[in-house]
């Protein structure tokens, strides 16, 4: 570990070598200036870079002699595999990365931050399973440490004083300043069905819920309705902090009164959402920023005042089981925190977790099920049938928790499509058997 140095982009770009380990966090933790100049090199004989969720299309995952291993998949994941780049999928829930990192001790950690004051850079919008193996990399004479600063970024704050969400500039072997801006995640217009199940999930939240939402239009509808509407005094506990959640505090909805250690404040560990959202982030310190394994320690969920988890889902089966994160087998985004937020509120009575997902799909103009009798050989469950409690679609409600293996069977077949229903229906009277 040096002193810190400001340099260029082209300067911090030539201290990687051409074989070399390189790790970078989830999504909008991405220093995307530092990325993009990585690509104008040709020289790399064996460059491992970790990462996930990558925001923006970098050419230097297309280069020869670039390995690329990601612990969640988005469309740019997608679009490098089907372009045939050196990309493998790497299986992990996101807590778990955390000593998946350190076992890998890649020689140089790259981050995003927010413009120093005072000698300090704030980690911004990204803390996850990276934020301690940067700070064991700042202590290592034989790692580098690469931060990337723009006054796009918002200054944002972790908890002190074991998490305080920032590094010193002198733990910096490479400062680069850019005017790159976070990734910006528009929230896409809901659709009717989307519209319907916000409303059937709106059922079980009442005033004084911790709330979790993850990504998608369901999420941010429930959450935008709630911010118009009549109930109050909410608490946050959420993974990611999103444009929805913005607009619920906006709404002075949002007390955090949630009788955990997290009270006054909404902990979280990365955020993402529109340009609004990290504008409104910058030195505001109702939203604190910590390490995903606190974030999303099951018992720590456990312990909020009535927490709802609300989150997504590809498909469902009979017996419960969900797939998120595959399709047939095919890596499609990650596991994430999945598990951790369907698990958490199950682990005391108030607790509640919905999973939302339309009852269909169209894949290739033919429309099928979403609710299946059972999943299709090779295809990979993301969270077990024993941890949820909620399936919402919008034909309704199926309530698992505490129920037989055929009551869990025929409440999943009731709300499937009118098309699939009386099949669903047929095998759910007949389950286990075929």
């Amino acid at each position: 570990m040096g002193h810190m140095a400001t340099m260029d982009l082209h300067t911090a770009v030539a201290l990687i070598g051409s074989t070399d380990t390189l790790a970078v966090p989830l999504g909008p933790g991405v220093p995307g200036g530092f990325m993009h100049a990585l690509g104008e090199r040709d020289d790399f004989a064996n460059l491992v870079i970790f990462g996930a969720l990558m925001p923006d299309l970098y050419g230097v995952f297309m280069k020869p002699g670039v390995h690329y291993r990601s612990g969640f998949f988005g469309p740019a994941e997608r679009f490098l595999r089907d372009a045939g780049a050196s990309i493998d999928y790497v299986p992990a829930d996101f807590r778990r990365f955390e000593p998946v990192l350190e076992a890998l001790a890649p020689r140089v950690m790259a981050t995003a931050g927010a413009p120093p004051v005072d000698g300090w850079v704030s980690l911004s919008v990204h803390a996850g399973a990276s934020v301690d193996e940067l700070h064991r990399a700042a202590a290592d004479p034989n790692r580098l440490v690469i931060v990337e600063v723009s006054e796009a970024f918002p200054r944002t704050f972790g908890v002190a004083p074991e998490h305080e969400h920032r590094i010193h500039v002198d733990n910096i072997d490479a400062l680069i300043f850019t005017d790159k801006e976070p990734l910006n995640l528009a929230d896409a217009p809901a659709t009717d069905a989307e519209l319907t199940i916000a409303h059937y999930a709106l059922s079980f939240i009442r005033n004084g819920c911790t709330l979790q939402t993850g990504i998608g239009g369901i999420p941010n509808q429930i959450a935008t309705f709630l911010a118009t509407g009549d109930l109050g005094d909410f608490g946050i506990h959420s993974e990611m902090f999103t444009t929805g959640l913005m607009r619920l505090c906006q709404a002075g909805k949002v007390t955090n009164n949630k009788g955990s250690e997290f009270d006054g404040y909404s902990p979280t560990t990365f955020a993402a959402g529109t340009p609004e959202l990290y504008t409104w982030l910058h030195e505001n310190d109702t939203v604190r920023f910590l390490p995903v394994k606190i974030v999303n320690s099951p018992e720590r969920i456990a312990r909020n005042r009535d927490m709802v988890s609300i989150n997504g889902a590809l498909a469902v089966d009979l017996s419960g089981q969900v797939m998120a994160d595959s399709i047939n087998g095919v890596q499609f985004s990650g596991v994430g925190g999945h598990e951790d937020f369907v698990a958490g509120p199950g682990l005391n009575l108030a607790g509640r977790s919905l999973i939302c997902l339309p009852a269909t799909s169209v894949i290739n103009s033919v429309t099928t099920s979403r609710i299946l009798a059972q999943f299709p050989t090779g295809s990979i469950v993301s969270t077990p049938r024993h941890q949820v409690d909620v399936i919402i679609t919008e034909f309704g409600i199926a309530e698992l928790e505490g129920r037989t293996i055929r009551e869990r069977a025929r409440a999943l077949a009731n709300i499937g499509h009118p098309d699939f229903r009386d099949e669903l229906l047929d095998r759910a009277e007949r389950w286990p058997e075929d």
